[in-house]
């Protein structure tokens, strides 16, 4: 009761006019100021004060609100212009139909849980009954666009060849768009093969506009490598000769470039003229990396000379670590390494640096390397660039599959073991290339190389022998090293004693334990042809013993006294019969042995092989190597 106002008193509030905030500052003023012409001058000056700064509020205060007016009135014009987007969207063509097939969308592309097919099959009736002839209206809209792409992926094969007959005008728009593109190759992607020939057809005499094209680039580099035939390839390449080849193609099919280059000077020039313009123009707007790019350059590569050598070199000199991942970038890596005078090698070698464990890996960057170690020089020039990153990573490196090649180089040269005759015959094609540019002995450059790279290969095994030798790839690589070239052994004789020696500790022990390198079955290969002296060689059907390794004889010695005492030791002998693994490196041993005979170690251990002959026939008969082993003994 007490809050509420008395009838009367809400009377006299109603007759009372209101003052506004302005007329009561006013009103204050004007009091003060008639009461203060009595006083000094100073007081005038405060009261006057007074008044400024009054004013100012006041002024401040109609600003406040005209911005916050402003404010309202700005906000509100953005969503009446933004409705009106939205309806202007809806009145253009197919407008009401996106928001439509927007709504279907989102039921089909839910993946959590993943929608049931019947139901899929029928949203996508419903969407298609929407799109249909109104699709290229919509292929170029970012969220329409996506649609289409959900419809082109769920769909079965007569509707995606109705979508790709209804977008046949639009592929070379939606090539060059930033969302179409996304549906073209989706098209590509899920696409039939007559569809893919026809888009791939439509786009003829444009494939030059679309590798210089943001956008466009792309989508060539995935019909490129991962739609077109090598038919086709053949003619997406061809385009980038010149006008000349892309529109009028009979007869040249099967033409090479080398054929189309010996036609005639003039030819010649235009062809190089063009594939040149394209290659610079695609290096200087960063798209090196591109596939289409490299198979460009392998036509340019193959027929290049003279000038056209330097320039092209000079143009990809620091782009060569973007090409060694593709095949056809790695043949044009490879023969401008080949081709390069010492001064340009060199400035290809500070770019690959950064990446040498990676194109090491790489199933065509891999033989960029070992084209360096056939061709460069300067070898001390490549230990500096490469040393550090090969004995950071050397157990990487030597158990990969295709990085230790060319170390397997190094070591046995092109051995027909490691290389095919394919590979074999693409290195020498190299190796001729350098010959203008190259003048060291081919097997001193390799030797040279080797000499700087063992020493962090023996102090990795030092240090971490379990890590190779329990690798098939390791374990093979440490047989390489330590039976082959011959021509180092005396800088390294130390440090093989060394590493033979590791092995013999590797293999001792419990062989019950599942984890005993005996059991697997590279440890029983590189064992006996280390006792052997030598590998199996095929064709003479015998021991192809090397002398001087330390290995053989020798090596067979060490281990019968290590981990047998020379037949002393009969439970690690007895053990060693018993795993059919080991007993295949005793039938090395007996074989290594038989020549001997006169050292007395030998024949002590022999003899005790001879009295345990009852033990080894009663090997079960799944242990193939104590049955063999019987057989050598009788």
């Amino acid at each position: 009761m007490g809050h509420k106002r008395t009838a009367e008193q809400a009377k006299r509030s109603l007759k009372r006019p209101r003052s506004t905030k302005k007329e009561e500052k006013l009103s204050k003023v004007t009091s003060e100021t008639s009461f203060s012409s009595n006083d000094d001058n100073s007081s005038k000056s405060d009261l006057s004060s007074e008044s400024d700064d009054d004013n100012n509020n006041n002024i401040n205060d109609e600003k406040e609100n005209k911005e916050n007016e402003d404010a309202s009135s700005s906000k509100e014009s953005h969503e009446n212009q933004k409705k009106l987007l939205q309806e202007r969207k809806k009145n253009r063509k197919s407008g009401i139909e996106v928001e439509q097939i927007k709504r279907l969308w989102e039921k089909l592309r839910v993946r959590n849980p993943p929608v049931p097919s019947d139901v899929r099959k029928k949203l996508c009736d419903e969407t298609w009954k929407l799109c249909e002839g109104v699709i290229g209206d919509l292929v170029l809209k970012h969220d329409a666009s996506r649609v289409v792409q959900t419809l082109v992926k769920f769909s079965d094969k007569e509707r995606r060849d109705k979508i790709c007959k209804e977008l046949e005008p639009y592929y070379y728009k939606l090539a060059t768009s930033a969302y179409g593109k996304y549906l073209l190759v989706k098209l590509l992607h899920y696409g039939s093969k007559e569809s893919r020939a026809e888009i791939i057809k439509s786009l003829h005499g444009k494939f030059r506009k679309l590798l210089k094209h943001k956008e466009g680039a792309y989508v060539l580099e995935d019909m490129f490598v991962l739609y077109a035939t090598s038919e086709q390839q053949r003619s997406i390449l061809r385009e980038f000769w010149g006008a000349q080849f892309a529109f009028f193609n009979e007869g040249n099919e099967n033409v090479s470039i080398e054929e189309a280059c010996a036609k005639s000077p003039e030819q010649r020039r235009i062809i190089m003229r063009n594939l040149a313009e394209t290659i610079k123009g695609s290096v200087e707007k960063g798209s090196t990396g591109f596939q289409v790019l490299h198979a460009v350059m392998k036509e340019y590569v193959e027929v290049f000379e003279g000038e056209e050598v330097r320039d092209f070199i000079d143009l990809v000199k620091d782009q060569v670590a973007e090409m060694v991942h593709t095949q056809q970038g790695s043949y044009v890596a490879c023969s401008v390494m080949a081709k390069a005078d010492p001064k340009e090698r060199k400035a290809i070698l500070k770019g690959l640096k950064p990446f040498f464990v990676q194109m090491a890996k790489n199933e065509y960057g891999h033989t960029v390397l070992q084209t360096i170690f056939m061709t460069m020089d300067d070898t001390r020039f490549v230990k500096r660039s490469f040393y550090k990153e090969f004995s950071e990573n050397v157990g990487e490196l030597v158990t990969d599959k295709y990085a230790r090649r060319p170390f397997l180089y190094l070591l046995n040269g092109l051995d027909k073991s490691f290389f095919s005759p394919k590979a074999i015959k693409e290195l020498e094609i190299y190796v001729k290339f350098s010959k203008e540019t190259s003048k060291k002995p081919q097997e001193k450059r390799r030797t040279e190389i080797l000499n700087y790279f063992l020493p962090a290969f023996y102090k990795y095994f030092e240090e971490h022998p379990y890590e190779l030798l329990s690798e098939n790839m390791g374990s093979q690589f440490v047989l390489e090293v330590l039976m082959n070239n011959d021509d180092l052994q005396d800088d390294f004789s130390k440090d093989r004693a060394k590493a033979l020696n590791i092995i013999i500790d590797c293999v001792r022990g419990d062989l019950t334990k599942e984890e005993h390198l005996i059991h697997k079955k590279y440890t029983e290969r590189l064992l006996k042809t280390l006792v052997q002296g030598g590998k199996w060689n095929r064709d003479t059907k015998s021991v192809q013993t090397i002398d001087g390794l330390g290995i053989g004889f020798e090596y067979a010695k060490n281990i019968t006294e290590e981990l047998f005492l020379y037949g002393s030791n009969l439970d690690s002998l007895k053990m060693w019969i018993a795993n059919s693994g080991s007993a295949f490196v005793l039938v090395g041993l007996v074989d290594s042995f038989k020549h001997h005979k006169e050292d007395k170690n030998v024949t002590k251990f022999l003899d005790t092989l001879e009295d345990l002959s009852t033990f080894i026939q009663e090997q079960d008969e799944n242990n193939k190597g104590a049955h063999l082993l019987n057989k050598v003994l009788s």
